[in-house]
């Protein structure tokens, strides 16, 4: 039997009640993410914030990554203020989560990042954010309900990472509030939505598997960019 690879998955880290009277910090992270990569053939741990000079040796013990969604990051990070709607930053995680990006590119490990993880993934490459999308496109179809995921289609660039994997426009499940801005260093746009929201982005040229999206693949059957993930880890 081949190998599964191992796939990291990073947590939330906020306060959370559960049981008969259990209130307590809490590392966390919805089960559709640890099933998803499951379901994709890789075996899930999950990496909850930690000392970012650690980051370096878990990479090592990882074939990959997924940095997954979660809170606004401080815009400090690109040099801004906080917008009013912007939510409260989580300064541990992103400090652990840069880190586990850095190594994961230093060393080559596939990265997934998902929807605050692609915006991650372009703040570490000197990119901003928007900080509140609605101001930007005028309505509010990209987190229409707080609490639950909704449909949009979104367009894949041809002859990119991106639009091999998924070759035709298709809808996908989408809960956020901010978005790529100016894209950093290295990074190409490789999906949009109709409003020209960027949807995906990629690292191309050296070979690395480094994809973000801004939607929620887990939250739905579509394994594609999962497997690949999956695939690209165990040939590495």
């Amino acid at each position: 039997m081949p190998r599964q690879p191992l796939i990291g998955v990073t947590t939330y880290l906020t306060r959370a009640r559960w049981g008969a009277a259990w209130d307590l910090p809490a590392a966390l992270l919805p089960a559709s993410y640890a099933q998803h990569v499951q379901r994709a053939g890789g075996l899930a741990v999950q990496l909850p914030p930690d000392d970012p000079a650690a980051a370096g040796d878990i990479v090592r013990r990882l074939d990959g990554l997924v940095l997954a969604g979660g809170e606004d990051l401080d815009p400090g990070l690109y040099g801004e203020r906080p917008h009013p709607r912007a939510g409260a930053p989580v300064p541990e995680r992103d400090a652990w989560e840069l880190a586990l990006l850095d190594a994961a590119l230093e060393r080559g490990v596939p990265v997934l990042g998902i929807c605050r993880g692609m915006q991650l993934m372009n703040v570490h490459a000197g990119g901003t954010l928007c900080q509140h999308l609605p101001d930007e496109v005028g309505h509010t179809d990209h987190n229409p309900v707080v609490g639950a995921f909704t449909d949009h289609l979104v367009k894949p660039v041809p002859d990119t990472r991106l639009g091999r994997l998924l070759p035709e426009p298709c809808d996908v499940a989408t809960h956020h509030h901010q978005s790529v801005s100016r894209l950093g260093d290295g990074l190409v746009a490789t999906a949009y939505a109709e409003d020209g929201t960027v949807e995906a982005l990629e690292r191309p040229g050296d070979g690395t598997f480094a994809l973000g999206v801004q939607w929620h693949p887990e939250a739905r059957d579509d394994l594609r960019l999962t497997r690949a993930l999956v695939e690209a880890a165990a040939a590495g």
